[in-house]
């Protein structure tokens, strides 16, 4: 697959582990499987001949794995080139693939090519051999030198040497063996897997429902006391992908059908406000179809675990997010303990099928908020504000989940009343009464108040109602009718811009019918055009009172409810007393446990009546609110909403791998889950995009998807069952709020704290951090406009500092993750502020600055550019080595060629073997190298070049003019 070869990786167990539980024990959602015959091997080739006489070969070995079984190619693998060299010996080694365990009778074949150049379009062959596993585990010292048969058959081409590679040890090399672009005293050896996809030897090879298809390689390399460090490298696809895109679809569309329903439940409307409700629910049935129509084409993939970046613009995978994978970089140093480096990278979460042409949802929705009372006035409807719009949102959402729970609790505590329990009436009751208060809080606002008049005056009868009082007041003329001067007036009345929120104490109104002409309070019907009026529609005969007593007769029934309640554990303590035996015999057979059910159940049932009716007219006066704002923004606030709908969809699909992720390498951590169930996880989104052209769009689409991850939770469950299907998250909730929840085995669930495991939600706090890097931001820096990036870059600084604040009040300084550097946290925020306000261009301080407090801080690592290729495999391979050196003391010496290793060939992009299904074979596409820098460094010049060339022509033709 595309990409999958990226350097990408997921958590590995020790032997010692295994043997811990030599059955296969589940932890942490992985399943654990036994260890398998371990055999890498690193190889060279000495005394080649090169075709032409006068010159050395540039040699590579492609490497083949072949089923003793059906005889034919299974796999295959290429070391990287080695110039002009006849006795090269190959940085790069070989691990049997997982599909295809080394076993004694597992033959390999090498062919030995010389190629021209490095992109092996052209290359002669030398020669090749082939040998089982079984000889080379006989071999002494487990090495073998065979010899390459060339074309015609005869022994001339030169030999190879196979050396089983010992973890832990270091063979020694020739300094005339190694490569002419890496000069070192000794080599690092690295092994790949033969089809990208290996098994951890010395540990184990983990398998789990959300990770999957690991790539693995490893290197050794030397530390600053001459010491040898194991590096482990390994990536992973990630099955959420797919599986959370298509669980969101799944709830957009029950959110929408729920949606439609309600407008349909809003009972007789005027013709106007009818006209209105049919396009509204068009629009949704639109989107409705829209998706199903693409979670159908989801279901029909199978087998896929990502998308690459070829498919970024594809329509039915624009839910799902570019390349992503995790990798998790493991190294083991002598004498020390075993450190483990995380990281997800994944293409930027933008709506690339629906294009940047007029900017990206920031930009959109600034000017969407700004021409929106315009709609209104078009439309004849009420403006609301983004605030009272989310106020509505809130109130639906806050109902949904509270009413079904006072219901549910009342039944308990009726069940309590009848089993005669006063431990259990008092626990009910407390439970009753706090979400009954919580309840009562949420409707007592004035925006459910002001929605329930404006609901009253879109009825067909209120226009009826006037002009019956028109009738009775047959002298008074047509037109606007005010009140008189000894009348109070609101000073507020009519004013342009008076919130939905404000007092209900305006007098004049402005109500559409279906010509169009206003109907004034007390008045008729006039030829006047409508006026805009923000305000919210009044009239005398609403009563204005009715809703302030109905939401306060939930709080009456309550009382109700605990004085009898009180009055029953009276009676019951009363009866404790000591009293003559024919007086308690006298109780006894006047009382049975039944009486106290039956006693409480007409406060009980009350109570429910009044809740429901509550929550009928509450959710019909936000419906009508919800109403208002979707005429308002036909047809730009549902293209909107689609494009943010995509964006979530891909944001949230990286949060919730990266947060598993997290959370599987913090099992055993106690410091890690207390500091998740206290204050929660920040999840630090590193952008590599570009302020110009398309790049713009993009960020703007990224910075309002990592913003609405804020209204994401995490609950950890107990799975069902040990299976993989019971162990994928789930989403559950709406647009305003989602819940992502975790399973977990039942054995690694135990182990959790008690907070955890009452279902307390886990929060996440994203920020996000933007510098481009590429030649384009070379212009955008020069003739552009970076002020988008700047105040992403303050804006997401301000949210970590005041996440950290946080932190340190709960959490002591001494949980955070120990490392080598000791730079204060609060001193590497002070100069992320800095960074953050200082002017420089390609400032990486700044994302440099903000991975190191995001580890220090326990957080989950983000990298992405456009696709998550090159920008991206540049980002993490540096970031890697420079935490070799600053945590495990890598050797200068070894830095660049560390670097260069990890660069050579499988960086991060869209490199990997694909299986063309015409060709039936195995293609290789061809890595971003190591001459990276200097070729982004021509294409800057160039583009440079053009751009003054441009200047230069207009400064010429305005000259001679």
């Amino acid at each position: 697959m595309e990409d999958s070869s990226r350097h990408l990786g997921h958590c590995m167990v020790d032997m010692k582990e295994l043997s811990a539980n030599p059955e296969g024990l589940s932890a942490a959602g992985v399943i654990l499987t036994p260890t398998l015959l371990q055999v890498e091997f690193s190889l060279a080739c000495k005394d080649l001949v090169a075709v032409g006489k006068d010159r050395k070969p540039n040699a590579l070995v492609q490497v083949a794995v072949i089923d003793p079984h059906k005889q034919h190619l299974v796999s295959q693998s290429c070391t990287e080139i080695v110039e002009a060299n006849k006795d090269p010996l190959f940085l790069t080694g070989v691990t049997f693939p997982s599909e295809y365990p080394a076993s004694p009778e597992t033959l390999v074949k090498l062919t030995v090519y010389d190629a021209k150049d490095k992109s092996q379009e052209s290359s002669c062959f030398l020669g090749s051999a082939t040998f089982s596993v079984g000889d080379l585990l006989r071999a002494k010292d487990e090495r073998l030198t065979l010899n390459l048969r060339s074309s015609d058959g005869v022994c001339a081409a030169g030999t190879v040497v196979v050396s089983r590679l010992k973890m832990g040890e270091m063979e020694a090399v020739d300094i005339e063996h190694i490569t002419t672009d890496i000069t070192s005293h000794k080599c690092p050896v690295v092994c790949e897997s033969a089809s990208h996809a290996c098994i951890n030897r010395e540990s184990t090879a983990l398998a789990g429902p959300v990770f999957k298809n690991p790539v693995c390689k490893v290197y050794r390399f030397q530390t600053v006391d001459n010491k040898w460090m194991l590096v482990r490298e390994q990536m992973e696809e990630c099955t959420l992908s797919f599986s959370i895109p298509k669980q969101l679809l799944s709830l957009y569309i029950q959110e929408d059908m729920s949606r439609v329903q309600d407008l349909r439940e809003l009972g007789e409307l005027s013709p106007h406000w009818d006209n209105l409700r049919k396009e509204v629910m068009t629009r949704y049935g639109g989107i409705i179809t829209t998706y199903q129509e693409t979670l159908a084409e989801l279901d029909k993939i199978t087998g896929c675990s990502f998308k690459p970046s070829c498919c970024k613009s594809q329509k039915s995978l624009e839910f799902i997010p570019i390349n992503l994978h995790t990798q998790r970089m493991r190294v083991t140093c002598p004498r020390k303990t075993d450190s483990s480096y995380d990281i997800v990278t994944v293409g930027a979460p933008a709506a690339h099928f629906q294009g940047f042409k007029c900017g990206g949802l920031q930009r959109l929705l600034s000017r969407y908020e700004a021409e929106k009372k315009s709609f209104s006035t078009a439309y004849q409807c009420i403006y609301y504000s983004p605030e009272h719009t989310a106020k509505a949102h809130e109130v639906l959402s806050t109902m949904n989940v509270l009413h079904p729970l006072i219901t549910g609790l009342a039944e308990q505590l009726l069940q309590a009343a009848q089993e005669h329990s006063s431990p259990g009436l008092r626990d009910s009751l407390k439970n009753l009464s706090d979400k009954t208060e919580q309840f009562v809080h949420t409707l007592k606002d004035e925006l459910v108040k002001n929605a329930l008049l404006a609901l009253h005056t879109a009825r067909p009868g209120y226009v009826s109602k006037n002009q019956k009082q028109t009738l009775v007041q047959g002298d008074q003329h047509q037109g606007h009718i005010h009140q008189g001067s000894d009348q109070k007036q609101n000073p507020s009345q009519g004013l342009p811009g008076h919130s939905p929120a404000t007092s209900v104490t305006e007098s004049t109104v402005v109500c559409n019918n279906v010509e169009g002409s206003q109907t004034t309070m007390g008045g008729e019907e006039g030829p006047l055009p409508l006026k805009h009026q923000d305000s919210i529609p009044h009239h005398n005969e609403y009563d204005e009172e009715e809703w302030d007593r109905v939401w306060a007769s939930v709080a009456k029934c309550l009382n109700c409810v605990i004085a009898m309640v009180d009055k029953l554990q009276d009676e019951d303590n009363s009866k404790k007393e000591p009293i003559l035996e024919q007086q308690l015999a006298d109780v006894i057979t006047s009382h049975n446990p039944g009486d106290w059910r039956e006693q409480l159940r007409p406060a009980v049932t009350r109570l429910k009546e009044c809740v429901m009716e509550v929550v009928e007219k509450a959710k019909r006066a936000m419906t009508f609110v919800l109403l208002q704002e979707a005429a308002c923004s036909i047809p730009q606030g549902f293209f909107l909403q689609q494009r943010r709908d995509v964006v979530f969809s891909q944001a949230l699909a990286a949060l919730a791998c990266g947060f598993v992720m997290r959370l599987y390498a913090g099992m055993q951590d106690k410091d890690f889950l207390r500091q998740l169930h206290l204050v929660g996880l920040v999840a630090q989104f590193e952008s590599l995009l570009s302020t110009y052209s398309d790049e713009i769009g993009m960020l703007e689409d990224m910075e309002v998807g990592i913003s609405d991850l804020q209204k994401v939770v995490f609950h950890i469950t107990e799975a069902k069952t040990d299976d993989l299907s019971d162990l994928q998250p789930l989403v559950c909730g709406r647009r305003d709020h989602f819940t992502v929840e975790v399973p977990l085995p039942q054995l690694v669930f135990q182990t959790l704290p008690d907070e955890i495991k009452e279902g307390k939600p886990l929060r996440v706090f994203p920020v996000l951090f933007n510098v481009g890097i590429n030649e384009q931001q070379t212009i955008a820096e020069r003739f552009g406009d970076i002020s988008l990036q700047e105040r992403i870059n303050q804006k997401n600084f301000e949210m970590l500092d005041a996440y950290y604040k946080t932190l340190s009040g709960k959490v002591s300084v001494e949980c955070l993750p120990c490392f080598q550097t000791q730079t204060d946290i609060k001193e590497l925020l002070e100069t992320l502020g800095q960074n953050v306000v200082t002017k420089k261009r390609k400032n990486v301080e700044i994302l440099w600055t903000a991975g190191m407090i995001c580890r220090r801080l326990n957080g989950i690592r983000f990298t992405s550019c456009k696709s998550a290729k090159d920008r991206t495999s540049m980002s993490v391979t540096l970031e890697q080595c420079a935490l070799l050196r600053d945590e495990h003391q890598l050797s200068k010496d070894f830095f660049i060629r560390a670097l260069d290793c990890m660069r050579s060939r499988l960086t991060q992009g869209d490199i990997g073997q694909w299986e063309d299904p015409e060709a039936g074979a195995v293609t290789e596409n061809k890595p971003a190298s190591r001459h990276f820098y200097p070729i982004a460094l021509l294409l800057v010049s160039s583009h440079l070049l053009v751009v003054w060339l441009i200047l230069s022509l207009v400064f010429l033709l305005a000259k001679y003019q």
